[in-house]
Parts: C-alpha cells; sequence; structure tokens
C-alpha cells in the first residue's frame, strides 16, 4: 500500500487559539470553511462516476448502503434516513451504518471503529449482494471498520465507493468509485467534524439527491413523491397539487392530495390520467 499524507490530521496554519475573541474565532472558522465548496467542486466529476454506479444499481433492484464511523458515520446515517420523508422510497432503500451501533449516534463507542471484521458483519445483517453499492464514508481514509468492510464487499464481488480527505488513503484502494475532497488541515488540528465533516455532508447530499433525480422521485424541482408526516409537508404538497392543476380553492387541493397519498399521483388523477382505485398500487 503506497504511503500518503495525512492532511487532516497536519497542524492548524492558526496558533493560540485560546487567546482570540469569539469574533475573531467565528471569522477564522468561516474562513476556513469558504474553501469546502471548491474542493467539493474539483470532484463533481468522481461524484458523478459514484452517482451513476449507484443509481444503475437501484434501478436493477439494489440498494444504497452508507458506512462509516463517528462524524462520518453519523453524516451517513443522517443522508439515509432523509431518503424515504424527502423522496417517498421505502425504508431499506438506503441504509446507514455505523461502528458501535445505534448506540454510537449520540454517544461514542470506544474502539469501535478499529474492528476490521465488524463493518462485513453489520452489513451481513442486512443481507447485502451483488446488487447493492457500499459507499465507506472516513474523512482520514484510514478507519479499520470502514476499510475491512469494503475490502470484503471485493471479494464478495459487492461494487464499493469511498468518500475521503486523504488522498491516496487506504480506503481508496478498496473502492471501485474514488471521491477525494481534501480540504485542508482543520481549523482545530485533527478535528474532522469540521471541514471534512462538512464536505462529506455536502457530497452526500449530491450523491443522494442527484441519484433520487434519477430514479424518478423528483418531477420538474419538486419532491412530488415525498411522505406527507407532518403539517409542513402537507400545506407544501397542497401548494404544489394547486400549482400544477390550476386549483384556487386550498381544501379541494388538499381533499386531492389526502385522497391519492402523494402529489404526483394528485396531480395525474387531476390531469384525467388516473383514478383513486388504480393510482394507489
Amino acid at each position: 500500500m503506497k504511503s500518503f499524507e495525512k492532511i487532516t490530521e497536519s497542524p492548524s496554519p492558526h496558533r493560540h487559539l485560546e487567546e482570540m475573541d469569539v469574533e475573531q474565532l467565528l471569522s477564522l472558522i468561516n474562513q476556513e470553511d469558504a474553501g469546502v465548496p471548491e474542493a467539493v467542486r474539483r470532484a463533481i466529476p468522481s461524484i458523478a462516476s459514484l452517482v451513476v454506479a449507484a443509481a444503475d444499481g437501484m434501478l436493477a433492484g439494489g440498494r444504497l448502503f452508507y458506512i462509516g464511523a463517528g462524524t462520518s458515520g453519523r453524516l451517513g446515517i443522517l443522508d439515509a434516513s432523509e431518503c424515504p420523508p424527502t423522496f417517498g422510497v421505502p425504508q431499506g432503500l438506503v441504509v446507514g451504518l455505523m461502528a458501535g451501533g445505534d448506540q454510537a449516534i449520540r454517544q461514542a463507542v470506544e474502539f469501535a471503529e478499529d474492528d476490521t471484521l465488524q463493518g462485513w458483519r453489520d452489513l451481513q445483517q442486512h443481507e447485502i449482494t451483488t446488487r447493492d453499492l457500499v459507499i465507506g464514508i472516513a474523512a482520514s481514509g484510514t478507519t479499520p471498520y470502514v476499510v475491512g468492510a469494503l475490502a470484503a464487499c471485493r471479494k464478495a464481488g459487492i461494487q464499493t465507493g469511498c468518500i475521503t480527505c486523504n488522498p491516496g488513503s487506504p480506503v481508496t484502494s478498496e473502492s471501485d468509485y474514488v471521491v477525494e475532497v481534501p480540504v485542508g488541515p482543520e481549523f482545530v488540528t485533527g478535528s474532522t467534524r469540521m471541514k471534512s465533516g462538512t464536505a462529506q455532508k455536502l457530497v452526500l447530499n449530491m450523491i443522494s439527491t442527484a441519484v433520487m433525480i434519477r430514479l424518478g422521485r423528483v418531477e420538474d424541482n419538486k419532491m412530488v413523491h415525498m411522505q406527507l408526516t407532518n403539517g409542513k409537508l402537507l400545506d407544501r404538497g397542497v401548494k404544489m397539487v394547486q400549482e400544477e392543476l390550476g386549483i384556487g380553492d386550498y381544501n379541494q387541493a388538499k381533499d386531492l392530495l389526502l385522497q391519492y397519498g402523494s402529489v404526483s399521483k394528485a396531480v395525474r388523477a387531476g390531469h384525467g390520467r388516473g383514478s383513486p382505485e388504480s393510482e394507489r398500487g
């Protein structure tokens, strides 16, 4: 395995942080954060390849898995958990796993990320197959839990990808699709929940959103398949139906939306291309 520079652990360019006033601290953090979107922009070709592979696999009946530890794992779980309510896809189509399990979402589980075998065990709990794609998220690119899981996936013929902030890191050698977003040293040395975490969140947003658009879960620029799980989303859906069908009466649009269960089905029915019975399958 080739050597690499662990940029994420490099010393912060800012010294004596404890001597700064609050506005100076915030200004410097903001200054560091400003470079993250450009680093992500440079990675777009790699992200695009990963999106195409994930979408093609899901169209063929596969699933998308995120696997990570610490901040990286939590970000993967967050992105996965938001796909069903936002895009109306089934639970389990996008799955987030992290070292230490659900307990580690809120409280760190010591040394969980150091187990090279547990990641594969966790994936097997979901009966992973060669139709699925697994994305390892690791700012350092060295997390044993993640690297071990991806290595096992490749041996099993399962496609893999990674999101890392250290170019040439070990995780890349176990990935078919490599996304490297080097954002430089952190404001607080080694605190990868900061710029590295921000970069990972941006990339995950891009992946899941672009994949769902390719799966047909967005029409025009609207979340027409979102789940109507609260008043805000219901109100948003009603207004979409009003706009798409030219209905001035809010309650009429609301009744239509509730009858069909989604904006997409309500609009198709409103255009005379469906019925309550045929649209509910």
